[in-house]
């Protein structure tokens, strides 16, 4: 067949249009992680970089928006009916990955699955009772009170389809910390704005856009290719070669290098995350024998023994910032006056050893993980060099987050590092309910020393239903100073964040929750 020359001009100049435009939204991110994520469902850990992850997959009712303001997102809108009930109008039209249509039901279901009685994120709901379907898009959440931050903690409950879960035996929730494991683990349906293709564990995870996504696109991602790379040397000369596009978590000892290369740009600023240790506060050591952690003037000991300005300086390269409290300045419930670090005072710390009669020490584990924060491995090494020199005799145990957790959740680490931001609530109460309460129903998922503090507890629980602002921020903010005051988790710093991301991006937003937000980047 023979084109005529002005048919085949106009075939070819159409052919080369839609390559162009093939082109131009062909995008690929290749993000280069510190580690990986635990798990392809999002109830099976609370942690907030897998959580974070699987919001490209999952979606919520609300969301937060660039700006970390709460927005509609499966529901369009809500209202509270009475002091204990919230009516949600959810969002028409919508599909799950698998072609599913959205509606009360998998929200119902959803529900279920995360307050499960064995499920890992109960207490990212502490105040849910119940909830009934009105119709095919309205629900009705009955809470066991009044609680002013529901909305805060739905931005992280992610929205499963009942029918799948059904179909594959996936009702009950899994469980890292345990080992079980389901069908959710390695597979997903979500709504959210990409689509899973395929995942090695430890080695790749890759997402493609969601064509059918219900919301209008911000940005113009077709393809998300996620490789956790541990190695911090190795994450670097990945992003200096072209290799990998983006790393969420630059080390900040090559900060200066990743400044100066042409090809990238470093964005930078203090993390929402603070990290602190935490200590077995049960009657026995995981080796047996007496405990002398439950003795304060111990805990304060170990305190004084540690020199954060050291740390900050050289560990951190003067990056970090080192906390007196539990939550970072920014968030609800912090007190500048409270945060004050304890200082640095070894001739002290032995001084209070002997009185609590250690002064010739005692042997005790310290569990820490060789990804989980920033510099988290030197920075344990030298708090346990730190404790070496004031006669304790501390067994560092440092190695993977998957292999580490299970002993810190399950009472096998004496001292272990917890990291906490208040995500997704952005409040003090978060680190309250699930770090620092006693541990019962909804409560203390995150306190995994074993503590108890009755005082804390019925100001964490008057905080939970007070609806006058101020008086809600107080309450939290005497419990933080319970909470200093007993050394129940010692504050080390808020960690820095660093991003490091290719020139070809013109929009990569970083957001103080230290979250990347794929749907609003573009290149």
């Amino acid at each position: 067949m023979k084109f005529s020359r002005k048919l085949q001009s106009v075939t070819l100049g159409g052919l080369a249009a839609v390559l162009l435009a093939t082109t131009s939204y062909a995008e690929t991110v290749r993000w280069g992680a510190p580690r990986d994520i635990v798990s392809l469902d999002p109830y099976s850990y609370g942690d907030s970089y897998t959580i974070n992850f699987l919001n490209n997959i999952y979606e919520g009712l609300v969301r937060y928006n660039r700006d970390l303001q709460i927005e509609p997102a499966l529901a369009t809108s809500w209202e509270v009916v009475s002091p204990t009930t919230w009516r949600f109008t959810l969002r028409e039209g919508v599909k799950f990955h698998d072609g599913a249509d959205f509606t009360a039901e998998d929200v119902l279901a959803s529900l279920h699955r995360v307050t499960d009685e064995t499920s890992p994120l109960k207490g990212n709901l502490p105040a849910y009772k119940s909830a009934t379907v009105v119709d095919d898009y309205t629900i009705d959440i009955e809470l066991n009170g009044a609680y002013p931050l529901l909305l805060n903690d739905l931005t992280n409950i992610h929205i499963f389809d009942k029918g799948w879960l059904v179909a594959n035996n996936a009702e009950k929730p899994t469980d890292v910390s345990a080992g079980i494991e389901g069908y959710a683990t390695f597979n997903t349906n979500g709504t959210g704005p990409f689509v899973l293709e395929s995942r090695t564990p430890e080695a790749q995870t890759i997402l493609n856009v969601n064509e059918s996504w219900w919301d209008e696109p911000q940005h113009n991602l077709t393809r998300i290719e996620f490789q956790p790379i541990s190695s911090a040397a190795t994450r670097v000369a990945a992003l200096l070669s072209g290799e990998v596009d983006f790393v969420d978590s630059a080390p900040v000892q090559d900060l200066p290098r990743l400044e100066a290369a042409s090809n990238l740009k470093v964005l930078e600023r203090t993390d929402l995350r603070t990290v602190m240790l935490g200590f077995n506060r049960r009657d026995e050591l995981v080796a047996g024998g007496e405990n002398p952690l439950n003795d304060l003037r111990v805990r304060q000991a170990m305190q004084l023994a540690v020199d954060m300005d050291l740390i900050q300086q050289k560990v951190m390269r003067g990056k970090s910032r080192n906390a007196g409290l539990l939550v970072a300045p920014s968030i609800p419930g912090h007190s500048e006056e409270l945060d004050t670090p304890a200082g640095y005072d070894p001739e002290k710390a032995k001084a209070l050893l002997a009185e609590a009669g250690y002064e010739d020490g005692f042997e005790f584990d310290f569990v820490c993980t060789n990804e989980s924060y920033v510099n988290e491995e030197q920075f344990c090494q030298a708090i346990a060099s730190m404790w070496s020199r004031v006669g304790l005799s501390p067994k560092l145990d440092i190695g993977p987050t998957a292999k580490q957790t299970p002993k810190r959740a399950n009472g096998k680490a004496d001292v272990y590092t917890l990291g906490w931001a208040t995500l997704p609530m952005l409040d003090t109460y978060s680190i309250l309910v699930q770090v620092l309460h006693s541990k019962t129903g909804n409560s203390g998922v995150f306190n995994w020393g074993d503590w108890s503090y009755p005082e804390l507890d019925k100001l964490t629980q008057s905080a939970a239903v007070e609806l006058d602002r101020d008086t809600r921020l107080q309450m939290e903010t005497d419990a933080l100073k319970i909470a200093k005051d007993e050394v129940i988790m010692m504050p080390l710093h808020q960690q820095p964040m660093a991003w490091a991301v290719s020139n070809a991006f013109s929009d990569f937003p970083q957001f103080p929750d230290n979250k990347p937000r794929m749907w609003y980047v573009t290149k």
